[in-house]
């Protein structure tokens, strides 16, 4: 399992047109971290221009399918957005703990 972060770049106008797809939008996120898929997601702030959504499996494929069936996405309430593999080492949560003793010397 590796982490996959997707990040949204949102339409200068997202704030007003964002209440008609939120419910969508977020139904389909807590389906996707009921299934274990999605551990994070929120939007940016100051200004509210984008997103992070934090997904784990297997491959980028994860995100990328949930960018398609996003109603943000499918409505051009985001203007752009890309997945990249994120290496986690530190914390709970960490897909490849490392700690310093595990380092050669």
């Amino acid at each position: 399992m590796m982490h996959y972060l997707l990040f949204y770049e949102f339409v200068p106008d997202y704030l007003e047109r964002r209440p008609r797809y939120r419910a969508q939008h977020l139904q389909l996120a807590w389906q996707a971290h009921e299934r274990g898929e999605l551990v994070l997601a929120g939007a940016l702030v100051d200004p509210v221009d984008g997103a992070v959504l934090l997904f784990r499996g297997d491959s980028p494929e994860i995100a990328q399918r949930f960018a398609a069936a996003d109603p943000y996405v499918q409505h051009q309430l985001v203007r752009r957005w890309h997945v990249r593999g994120w290496t986690t080492v530190v914390g709970a949560l960490a897909a490849t703990p490392l700690r310093p003793q595990q380092l050669s010397q």
